[in-house]
Formats: C-alpha cells, sequence, structure tokens
C-alpha cells in the first residue's frame, strides 16, 4: 500500500514537471518581482546609504588635510572635492544634499586650541538625509580629535564592542528577504498554476477517474513544485555567495539550506491550495502574487521586525514566513542557531497545516 502511494506520488510528480518545462514563461513571473525588490533595494541602499556631499577644503594645512581625510573614509558620504561656487550650484540643482565647508583658518585655529567650527550647510528636504548629516558630520569631527591622541585639546576615547561579529550593509540585509520573497512567489505561482490548469483543462477528471488518493495527488504536485522553487533559492543562494553579498560558513551552509527547502516547502503547499481554490490560470497569477506580497511585508519585508510597529511585530508572530526569514539570516550573517528549534519547528507545523488545506481544497474543489 505505501510502495502504491509513492508510485502515484512519484507519476504525479514527474507529470507535473514535464508540464512545467514546456512553460518557461513561469519562470519569468516567478523572477520578475523579486528582481524588482532587489533593484529598488539595491538603488534605495545607494541613496540612503550614503549621502551625496560636496566638501569645499579652504584650508590645505595639516590639521584641513587630515579632516578632509577623515570625512572620506567616514564611509557615510559620497564626496565631491569642489570649490564655493560649484557647491553652491550643486546644492541648488538638488546634486548634493549639503555642502561642508572647511574654513581656511581652520589649521591656525586647531594649533592654538581655539574654536574651529566646519561649516555645514544642510538643505532639509528629507529628514532621513538631514539627521544622517546631523549625525555624520559630529562623528567625523570626534574622530578628528582622536586621531591627535595625546596632543588633542579634547581627550577622546572610543571603545567598540560589537554585538555581532559581521558588520552588514544595507543592500546585503536585504538580499535574505528578497531570497524568502522569491521562493514564496516561486511555490506559489508555480504549484497554483499547476493545480488551477487541472481544472481549467478538465484533466482533473482523469485523475479523479483514476485509483490514486487526494494525498498523494496533492503530495506530487507539493514535491514537483517544491523541486523547482528550491532549485530556484539554491541558485540564488550561491550566487549571492560568490557575489560576496552573503557569506554562511560551515555547518551553517546546512541551516541555511534547509530554511531555504522548509519555505520552498511552505510555499509550495499553499500554492496547491490556493490553485485549487482559483481552479482558473489567469486569475491564479495575480492572486498568488498578491498573496505572496502580503505574507512578505507582514513578516517584515526588508524591514528590521524588532524595530516596526508593535502591531506589526505582533502580525508577524502568525506569519510563518517570519521564522524562516530569522533562521536563514541567523544562518548566513550571524552564524548562529539562535532559536533555530523553534523556527524549524513552527515551519514545519506550517508546511502539514498548508498540505492539509491543499487536500480540503482539492476535496472542496471536486465536490463544487
Amino acid at each position: 500500500m505505501v510502495i502504491t502511494f509513492f508510485e502515484h506520488v512519484l507519476a504525479i510528480f514527474k507529470k507535473d514537471i514535464r508540464v512545467w518545462l514546456r512553460h518557461p514563461s513561469n519562470i519569468l513571473l516567478t523572477l520578475l518581482p523579486p528582481l524588482a525588490l532587489l533593484l529598488v533595494g539595491a538603488l534605495g541602499s545607494q541613496a540612503v546609504g550614503h549621502s551625496p556631499v560636496a566638501l569645499v577644503q579652504q584650508d590645505h594645512g595639516p590639521a584641513g588635510a587630515k579632516m578632509v581625510q577623515i570625512l572620506h573614509e567616514a564611509d557615510v558620504f559620497r564626496i565631491q572635492d569642489v570649490n564655493a561656487q560649484q557647491a553652491q550650484v550643486l546644492l541648488k540643482n538638488l546634486d548634493v544634499v549639503a555642502v561642508i565647508v572647511i574654513p581656511p583658518d581652520f589649521t591656525q585655529r586647531v594649533q592654538t586650541h581655539e574654536s574651529s567650527p566646519l561649516d555645514v550647510t544642510v538643505n532639509n528636504l528629507n529628514l532621513d538625509f538631514t539627521n544622517d548629516i546631523r549625525r555624520s558630520v559630529p562623528d567625523a569631527i570626534t574622530q578628528f580629535y582622536r586621531s591627535q591622541g595625546s596632543a588633542s585639546p579634547i581627550k577622546v576615547t572610543i571603545h567598540e564592542q560589537d554585538l555581532r561579529t559581521h558588520d552588514i550593509e544595507l543592500f546585503q540585509y536585504t538580499i535574505l528577504p528578497t531570497i524568502i520573497f522569491l521562493l514564496t512567489i516561486s511555490g506559489l505561482v508555480t504549484g497554483g498554476l499547476a493545480t488551477a490548469r487541472e481544472w481549467e483543462t478538465r484533466t482533473v477528471k482523469e485523475l479523479l477517474l483514476a485509483p490514486i488518493s487526494r494525498a498523494a495527488i496533492v503530495t506530487g504536485k507539493v514535491l514537483a513544485s517544491f523541486a523547482t522553487t528550491f532549485c530556484f533559492g539554491v541558485i540564488v543562494l550561491f550566487l549571492s555567495y560568490i557575489a560576496g553579498w552573503v557569506r554562511p560558513e560551515g555547518v551553517y551552509w546546512l541551516t541555511a539550506l534547509i530554511a531555504v527547502a522548509l519555505v520552498s516547502l511552505l510555499s509550495s503547499a499553499l500554492g496547491i491550495a490556493v490553485g485549487a481554490l482559483v481552479q482558473r490560470v489567469q486569475a491564479l497569477s495575480p492572486v498568488s502574487i498578491n498573496v505572496g506580497m502580503y505574507l512578505f511585508f507582514l513578516a517584515g519585508g526588508v524591514g528590521v521586525l524588532a524595530f516596526e510597529p508593535i502591531i506589526l511585530q505582533n502580525i508577524a508572530t502568525f506569519i510563518p514566513l517570519t521564522y524562516g526569514r530569522h533562521a536563514l539570516e541567523m544562518a548566513v550573517f550571524y552564524s548562529s542557531s539562535d532559536q533555530i528549534g523553534r523556527d524549524m519547528l513552527i515551519l514545519c507545523l506550517s508546511i502539514l497545516i498548508a498540505v492539509g488545506l491543499g487536500i480540503l481544497a482539492t476535496r472542496r474543489g471536486i465536490a463544487s
């Protein structure tokens, strides 16, 4: 009996894979939303992560040169070295968000221990940019006095103790949520289309007349969708590794792959349920993409869930993608197994529930 069940599952699996290979447009439909999100993340991180600034160096003494060096090495500005007239043109044309001027007597004032202010002009059209400048310029000044050591008139000692072993850039941080989004869309679209197409073309009658259990039909379809979705996820993860965006180490490669597999299986099972309910190929794609987007953003999207509004944090606790994302981030970014048991357990239970929903939706569709 068990052998027969798995033979039926394998037959359904092979059939769905063959049908999927004959529809390459499904691949494009799956990849477009995550690629668009990745592009938005890349452009946003470039705009927000490094503020465009015009730097006017009117003092070429040792102190002025040192301050210019510190501002360039701060890695928070995109600096253009210009003169005063060019700086005003750039600021007026919104090519820069601020102008920093090192006055001509800066070195002299520093050497005589006089007040030596920098002139900073900020266009406060956007609070995010403005606050970046307000924080970063004082930090650069602090670094300037720290670099003077015992000769500094202002004694500055900085001690930093990182909670994490790696610094993750903003664009890097968007990679893993994008992979989760890709897995979600791929599973929903692939599984949903395979199921909806059965009803629309009436080939579902052949399955219903065959001596195959409903569980075998759903399991075979879930595994076919899982196979393609998991392959997408692994390929993107390895490409991100080659590009240097993610760096899983040692055993955490296995943890990351398990997280990718579980999210793929979950989204595939949900896709079967959605496809059985919709039963129309044309309607399935927008429904699947919208379901995937809502699940993704309710799980925190590309932001940091701990810093999101409390209401979103409370909602996210009921979204399984939250735990898949957490497991993947811990493994890839921080080489950590923090709460891995909780994440895997919730994902496994969610998969069982999703498969059950797929079986119920199939029975409901058959009855109607």
